[in-house]
């Protein structure tokens, strides 16, 4: 099967016009492929290298349609740090259509009817970010939306300065949001939130279709499904950045990639976004947003379910579930196989000493993922090493009651425990060569984005340590 050859249906415009408004999007100009994605192709069940289908960059600048495209933006409301707004929707997205459970998305396509001052147009700078980090989270086993490709173009783009714009072909099971169902809520429309509801069953729970309550177990999904994404952000030192109402999926999906980042030194007190000037989005909240979010979710789907019952599943269900999935990861990622009443202690104890240390996060489980005794390695890592050493001396004990032998403890560690981070001076130096049409950067961090936990030797420059300068930097929402 080639990509161009693909049929869509467009499921979402047998609901109202409310939800949506037909759009067609605005095509670049002198377009060109950057990169491609064939593990993100397969999903869409294409066979054939997806690079040597000479419709592909036509189709990503809809200057060609797919068979059964109807163009299309959708509707949505959402709580932006913290504050409600009353319309949003895709200001610079434009839906395509479905095919094999993913919906196909074009970002940067232009001018949405939910625009409002905006240009509808993304830069090639946040378009590489957002390619290469929707597939480097799916390497590390993340539910994401996906990137199968990315063009650049001729096209003048004002942000801070002028930028070359480009369009990502983003995929997704779902585009509805939290906020899609806050949009009529608030509006008082509760046919259209009863539409929307089955909608979402329909696409994203079909096993509840015909049971009882199944709004109640919707909103339970979601809730579960959300708590073991953040956990797995948490696991893995991963900060969005813009964890609006409008930012997170109904299937719990992370999706939206802007101002985000992976933790250089272990601070969980980082703030990724420029903008978040109050630290709402603080890596160590983001469980806490996500939870808030969900109430208000909850608070939404008052005129179909009972919003005591809502609050009742968030609060038995969003903390055991993050919490059992979280320590799980971390246990794992520490290399334990059983489990001991004090390895709750072990992991807090470790937490603490990272932060106490100055140490790069995922570098330091890489090291601990073949350590055997010998500190000097990962000792070298820190600013601090005594509070290292001190908790290396309590794991070492830990080790010892553990009935595997450190070769398959090794094994198992390097499974979970990537060599390759997108790190944000990475990504930076990336599209520095990008901007001056050497795109070698952007192929190479797509092979290590989607196969993290390889040893890749001929590209060994991508794992290397962030310099001081650069660390846990802040960006902002154009990034």
């Amino acid at each position: 099967m080639k990509f161009s050859n693909l049929q869509l249906t467009t499921p979402y415009l047998a609901l109202d016009t409310l939800f949506y408004d037909r759009v067609e999007p605005t095509p670049l100009e002198k377009p060109f492929l950057v990169a491609a994605s064939q593990d993100a192709a397969k999903l869409l069940g294409i066979d054939e290298d997806v690079t040597m289908d000479e419709a592909l960059v036509k189709i990503v600048n809809a200057e060609m349609k797919l068979k059964g495209s109807q163009s299309f933006a959708m509707c949505y409301a959402g709580h932006q740090f913290g504050y409600f707004v009353p319309r949003l929707g895709d200001g610079r997205a434009v839906n395509l259509g479905k095919v094999n459970g993913q919906n196909l998305q074009l970002k940067g396509a232009g001018t949405t009817l939910y625009s409002r001052q905006g240009d509808g147009r993304a830069v090639l700078r946040s378009s590489i970010r957002e390619f290469l980090m929707s597939e480097a989270m799916h390497g590390l086993g993340i539910s994401t939306s996906r990137a199968l490709a990315l063009i650049g173009s001729d096209t003048d783009v004002a942000r801070e300065r002028w930028e070359k714009g480009a369009i990502v072909l983003r995929l997704c099971p779902t585009w509805v949001r939290f906020g899609t169902f806050e949009y009529f809520s608030a509006a008082g429309e509760t046919k259209k939130l009863q539409q929307l509801a089955d909608y979402v069953i329909d696409e994203s729970y079909p096993e509840l279709k015909n049971e009882e309550d199944k709004y109640l177990k919707m909103y339970e999904k979601a809730v579960q499904k959300s708590a073991k994404t953040v956990a797995k952000w948490q696991a893995y030192g991963f900060n969005h950045g813009v964890l609006n109402t409008d930012n997170m999926a109904i299937d719990g999906s992370t999706i939206d990639y802007g101002p985000f980042a992976f933790l250089d030194i272990y601070d969980p007190n980082y703030v990724c976004n420029r903008s978040d000037t109050q630290g709402r989005y603080s890596f160590r909240g983001q469980p806490g947003i996500v939870h808030w979010n969900l109430s208000r979710l909850a608070l939404a789907l008052t005129p179909l379910i009972n919003h005591d019952a809502t609050l009742e599943v968030l609060e038995d269900t969003f903390g055991d579930v993050y919490e059992a999935e979280y320590t799980r990861l971390m246990h794992k990622r520490m290399g334990l196989q059983t489990k001991e009443e004090k390895d709750l202690s072990l992991l807090k104890l470790m937490l603490r000493s990272l932060e106490q240390s100055v140490i790069d996060y995922n570098a330091f489980f890489r090291k601990l993922s073949v350590y055997q005794g010998e500190r000097s390695e990962i000792l070298e890592l820190a600013v601090h090493s005594e509070y290292l050493e001190r908790w290396l001396d309590t794991y070492d004990a830990r080790v010892k009651k553990e009935s595997f032998s450190d070769e398959q403890r090794h094994k198992n560690m390097l499974h979970v425990n990537p060599k390759y981070i997108l790190k944000n001076h990475i990504l930076q130096e990336a599209v520095e060569k990008a901007q001056k049409n050497d795109f070698s950067m952007v192929h190479d961090l797509l092979r290590v984005a989607l196969a993290p936990f390889d040893e890749h030797p001929e590209l060994e420059y991508l794992a290397k340590p962030t310099p001081q300068s650069a660390k846990n930097l802040k960006l902002s929402c154009s990034s």
